[in-house]
């Protein structure tokens, strides 16, 4: 896929039970060229409201569970040349769209938002999170080499053709007895940063201010998921290593077998 000065944009929205939220955040979204909403099972009106106030939008069911399995469905959806990840809680800034274009059109494969840099905040981390995401944060610079600022947010902008590079777990296959692949749950943001820093990409955070869910309760585990991403941190560079010393490019495929 050829960049260019003028990419085509496509917004990515995971959503379950969302319909109320759905109603606030679509009208506020910039002019693009799509819109994607992969529906996590809703048992609410997510798709039907989501359908009526933007109905240009392009909807899809995902295949297994998880926010990791939504993202990917939807990336390989998408038919733009740039894809953003946009929460459907509204803590995302539609109004900072530009911004992480700009960072991609500028040299980026990916742009990271962060909300630990000058003009980013949060006003929904709470402390223990905040402290959390520090340390996990440290131990994947440490681990990796890298100066990321912000590990566990989910707002990002990348380049489609990269989509190959970070070999997400395939859609098409159903889950696992154990319960699905890694990188299918809220681990989704670390796979994504550990295998585009593997696979040699070219990263930029972008500040980012994340803001207070509108309706609903977040559906964040903070103990389990915060396990969870702990051992996606040395799974995924358990596999970096164990590829970069056979020669092998790229990073490989990790399920929950393969970690369990």
């Amino acid at each position: 896929m050829e960049r260019c000065a003028n990419p085509k944009i496509s917004i990515v929205i995971p959503a379950r039970n969302e319909a109320r939220n759905l109603e606030v955040i679509l009208p506020e979204l910039p002019e693009v060229d799509e819109v994607v909403l992969v529906d996590g099972h809703s048992v609410d009106q997510t798709v039907e409201v989501a359908r009526r106030v933007l109905p240009s939008i392009v909807t899809l069911t995902q295949t297994r569970r998880g926010k990791g399995n939504a993202l990917a469905c939807g990336f390989e959806a998408a038919g733009g040349d740039i894809v953003v990840m946009f929460d459907a809680d509204g803590s995302a800034d539609p109004a900072e769209i530009p911004a992480f274009v700009e960072a991609l059109v500028r040299g980026a494969d990916f742009a990271k938002g962060t909300r630990f840099l000058r003009h980013g905040g949060s006003d929904d981390i709470t402390a223990l999170r905040r402290a959390g995401n520090a340390a996990l944060n440290g131990l994947t610079n440490a681990l990796y080499h890298t100066s990321f600022t912000d590990l566990c947010y989910g707002y990002n902008a990348f380049w489609r053709d990269i989509v190959p590079q970070l070999k997400l777990p395939p859609t098409t296959v159903p889950a696992l007895a154990s319960g699905g692949f890694w990188g299918d749950g809220f681990e989704i943001e670390t796979v994504l940063n550990c295998r585009v820093v593997a696979a040699g990409l070219k990263v930029a955070e972008v500040p980012s201010f994340e803001r207070t869910r509108i309706f609903g309760e977040t559906n964040l585990r903070t103990f389990a998921d915060g396990i969870r991403i702990l051992r996606t941190i040395f799974a995924e560079h358990r596999r970096y290593r164990a590829r970069k010393k056979s020669g092998l490019s790229g990073t490989g495929d990790i399920t929950a077998q393969e970690i369990a």
